[in-house]
């Protein structure tokens, strides 16, 4: 099973196996924490959705979904109003929108996904994104979280 894959199962709200519209719209509610998201959310949603549905049937499947983060943020061709599928999903988790990721919204990413960390570790994550408890974590130090599976031990 790919490392990607539990992300993937978060992101499927109602698991029917692709990633829809009202799946990424039920998440990025959540992050914000707005049952009414403004159109700049909607339209987040529309152009992570259009970003990775490279079929074009208006769905995200899992081979879609792996595809565009094994790309990475300089080979995807997966470009939105010059917005990577990865910034776009940087920028939901990043509530207070100040480029970093701070304890806490990885602290409430984390517990949203149903994923248990503890104050530990977040700091740790944050740390081996190249991050530090008062600046957080870049989107690089995100990129660079994700590849961990990738890095030859």
């Amino acid at each position: 099973m790919s490392h990607f894959r539990p992300a993937f199962e978060v992101l499927d709200a109602d698991h029917d196996g692709k990633i829809s519209y009202d799946d990424l719209t039920t998440f990025c509610t959540s992050v914000f924490l707005n049952d009414n998201p403004k159109e700049a959310e909607t339209d987040i949603v529309m152009s992570m959705i259009h970003a990775a549905d490279l079929n074009r049937d208006g769905f995200v499947e899992y081979e879609e979904f792996e595809r565009v983060l094994m790309a990475g943020p300089c080979k995807s061709n997966s470009k939105i109003g010059g917005a990577d599928f990865m910034e776009e999903a940087f920028r939901i988790m990043d509530k207070d929108g100040d480029g970093r990721l701070s304890r806490g919204d990885l602290r409430c990413y984390m517990e949203w996904a149903g994923l248990r960390a503890s104050e530990d570790d977040i700091k740790t994550m944050i740390s081996f994104g190249g991050g530090d408890e008062q600046n957080g974590l870049t989107f690089d130090g995100l990129l660079r979280i994700l590849a961990a599976d990738n890095i030859p031990i």
